[in-house]
């Protein structure tokens, strides 16, 4: 079933985006860095909340749009992550 699917890869992109959350640092300190890494927290946040209600394709696209401000925020130099997580990222 689709949403089944679904439900398993978010639950498998969460554990990874749990990991980078817990290890992510902000490498330039000002404002700019500080917004994204903020907007990246709150797609993570949105991701449980639509998860919690079921809305597993919501779910996905918002852990996914986070995963694409940290990647993004990497690849700018906005954030540092040690280099055993650098591969999940493409920056």
């Amino acid at each position: 079933m689709v949403s089944n699917r679904i439900k398993d890869r978010f639950l498998t992109e969460k554990r990874m985006m749990d990991e980078v959350f817990n290890k992510i640092n902000i490498a330039i300190d000002d404002i700019g860095s500080q917004q994204f890494l903020e907007m990246a927290r709150n797609y993570y946040k949105d991701s449980s909340y639509f998860f919690d209600k079921k809305d597993y394709i919501r779910a996905f696209e918002a852990i996914v749009i986070s995963w694409a401000y940290v990647d993004a925020g990497i690849k700018i130099g906005f954030f540092s992550l040690p280099e055993s997580l650098r591969n999940y990222f493409t920056s």
